[in-house]
């Protein structure tokens, strides 16, 4: 039979890239993955093999050292990653965010100056834009940037940075009313800054603070963190694109892509899911058969799987969209939330599936259990998405006349 989720029209590199993605999952990721999340330690050895692999690189152009694939090609090693191990693929997508942004809004100086190191995985991204008292209404961001020369001091309070602690770059989101009138529209008056730190916890840069390791219920391994700037000097060369008020724009492209990564991380937890589920129906036996011949169990595995398959088709579907250059936010939206909902469902089911044994520590489904539950708030909220998608249906299907 047929692996669930498989994309039509890949060609040879994209099936090779794959492939090999995926024999590093089931040799390198699941065989510790559970161990290594219970202990919530970040996974040096994973991370390493990924950076031999170029995956640091993917999506950055040739010319800047990486390997020049599309944002589907990326999605499909997200989703085989995710597989393996959610936590590990969150470590390389807020990487990817920042390199897309530089990519398609920085200076000539800023893609010659951080590509290249980003590619061969020397300099890691991490972006932020959510603070402690606001979540999905970026309009509310109270952290500022005041000009100081040919310098800007910034100060606020940053939340839920992944990566926080073990990245060398922040793509950071705050207000700079400078060149920005009083009444100017908060999405017109907001600008990001490229900051450079050294990794670590604590104050990894004068003015910068990273206070320590958010505790988690899943998603652990994988740093979140707060980011404290308290007279923060960042020279004015390190503006996105060298032009403030455009840093709202700039984070809502890159979003479209954390949303399409989103949604191929809920793709392939779901597939594991399924896997562990169909795995587990095979071999548990009550009333003198295996349960996967009650009918009961054979129903959850269609409905599992058919999520599966719907799921990947929307994401594959948004990537391509993005990749084509047109707008996708409509389809990045749908994606998201579709995925992360079936995901949600998928792995509930497998763990009815486990019975009792679904609430032991032994068992992988426990893991991702607490795993799923992330996917269903990161890059937007389930309501945020629903919001998008109405507004895009609207534009869409407005009445004439």
């Amino acid at each position: 039979m047929a692996r669930l989720a498989q994309t039509a029209g890949l060609n040879d590199i994209q099936q090779e890239i794959l492939s090999t993605v995926r024999d590093f999952v089931d040799k390198e990721i699941i065989p510790v993955a559970t161990e290594l999340e219970h202990r919530d330690e970040y996974p040096q050895q994973i991370v390493d093999g990924l950076k031999e692999l170029g995956l640091f690189g993917l999506m950055i152009p040739e010319e800047y050292g990486g390997l020049g694939e599309s944002l589907l090609t990326y999605a499909l090693c997200v989703e085989e990653i995710a597989r393996g191990w959610m936590s590990v693929s969150g470590i390389i997508n807020t990487h990817f965010i920042v390199a897309y942004m530089l990519k398609q809004h920085g200076t000539q100086e800023q893609k010659e100056y951080f590509l290249p190191r980003m590619a061969a995985g020397e300099v890691r991204g991490a972006f932020s834009m959510s603070e402690p008292g606001l979540g999905s209404d970026v309009s509310a961001i109270t952290s500022k940037a005041v000009k100081d020369g040919d310098e800007y001091v910034l100060n606020g309070q940053k939340m839920w940075l992944t990566n926080g602690g073990t990245s060398t770059l922040v793509a950071v989101l705050v207000r700079s009313d400078e060149g920005h009138p009083e009444g100017t529209a908060p999405h017109k008056s907001m600008t990001t800054f490229l900051v450079e730190k050294e990794p670590g916890f604590g104050e990894v840069r004068p003015g910068l603070t990273i206070p320590g390791k958010i505790d988690k219920m899943g998603y652990k391994g994988v740093d979140t963190t707060e980011l404290i700037m308290d007279g923060l000097r960042i020279p004015a060369n390190r503006v996105l694109g060298g032009v403030t008020g455009r840093g709202f724009y700039q984070m809502m492209d890159g979003v479209e892509v954390g949303r399409v990564n989103v949604a191929a991380r809920g793709c392939g937890v779901a597939q594991r899911a399924f896997e562990l589920g169909v795995s587990y129906a095979q071999q548990r036996h009550t009333f003198g058969k295996a349960i996967a011949q009650h009918q009961a169990i054979q129903f959850k595995l269609a409905e599992m799987a058919t999520k599966v398959e719907a799921a990947h088709a929307m994401m594959v579907n948004a990537a391509r969209k993005k990749d084509s250059g047109e707008r996708n936010d409509l389809e990045a939206g749908m994606a998201k939330y579709l995925a992360s909902e079936y995901c949600k469902e998928v792995v509930e089911d497998a763990f009815r599936i486990h019975g009792g044994y679904g609430f032991s520590k032994e068992y992988e489904i426990e893991r991702l259990y607490r795993e799923a539950p992330m996917l269903l708030i990161g890059e937007g909220t389930a309501e945020i998405q629903k919001m998008i998608i109405g507004r895009r249906l609207l534009e869409e299907y407005r009445l004439q006349g």
